[in-house]
């Protein structure tokens, strides 16, 4: 039996996890924001701390309330996080900024107050909820896909530093999946709207969420499973993809940049100084 923490498990797939965890007879804490609104077949099996991963300041006190009622945590799910949709010259500052607080900076706090526990304990386990719009940029989602890109980033460098102390870390990147991530409880759409960007790639994507919500082809409790799955194994991927559009747009990604980096290989090696 293992401690999880997984924030943002209110609803969506953080709720799914939480379950999941449950089912596998682990120990769960939730982070959530108001634990009155906790899915009531959470409610009893889990133990919730009120938290907004964005007040830093009492992210310390939520991860103390969760070690004195178990312990220790082995695993720390990074899941809280929101969408943010369109083109970049539409987006204001405050809606980045406020964005970032909570995708990028709101897990950097709660990582950073959990590790202490994870390096006293002698190991962990990091999960963070990243996207398949963290390894690809997509039009209309440049902002969201700049954070997701930031957590893949993130999670890749911390798997390496946090080696030595036997704690990983592992970044999911989830395709599209069937909860209430494309609401607009769960996804923002920048309040300056520019005329010329209709019919353009930009916009198209707006479009594209009103006809895709809640029809998604991914499944949150199958992708809730395998992210159990996976993290209860001895060794975590650093990466792990979820569901098939992730990895159709894996491999178109892979795809374009070796088709960009090909020509250009003999010349940009050759821009290093000669030995």
């Amino acid at each position: 039996m293992s401690v999880w923490f997984v924030t943002g498990a209110s609803r969506g797939l953080g709720a799914e996890i939480a379950r999941a965890a449950v089912a596998g007879g682990e120990d769960v804490a939730v982070a959530v924001r108001n634990p009155d609104r906790l899915p009531e077949d959470l409610k009893g099996r889990v133990f919730a701390v009120a938290l907004d991963v964005t007040r830093a300041d009492d992210i310390p006190a939520a991860v103390r309330q969760v070690t004195d009622r178990f312990g220790r945590i082995d695993v720390l799910v990074n899941n809280a996080g929101r969408g943010l949709l369109g083109a970049l010259e539409e987006i204001t500052d405050a809606e980045a900024r406020s964005l970032f607080d909570l995708n990028v900076f709101g897990l950097i706090n709660v990582t950073r107050a959990v590790l202490p526990v994870m390096r006293a304990q002698g190991g962990g386990k990091l999960v963070h909820i990243g996207s398949r719009s963290g390894f690809e940029g997509e039009p209309g989602v440049s902002m969201y896909s700049a954070s997701k890109f930031a957590v893949a980033g993130i999670s890749e460098a911390l798997s390496a530093e946090l080696e030595p102390f036997g704690i990983q870390s592992m970044v999911v990147e989830p395709g599209v999946f069937r909860t209430d991530f494309l609401d607009r409880s769960s996804l923002s759409v920048a309040a300056h709207r520019i005329p010329e960007y209709d019919g353009t790639p930009a916009h198209a994507t707006l479009d594209w969420i009103d006809e895709a919500n809640h029809t998604q082809l991914g499944d949150p409790v199958r992708g809730a499973a395998l992210i159990h799955r996976v993290t209860s194994g001895d060794k975590l991927p650093q990466h792990l993809l979820l569901g098939r559009d992730a990895f159709d747009r894996w491999e178109v990604k892979v795809a374009r940049m070796a088709d960009d980096i090909a020509p250009w290989r003999d010349e940009s090696v050759a821009t290093a100084h000669e030995e």
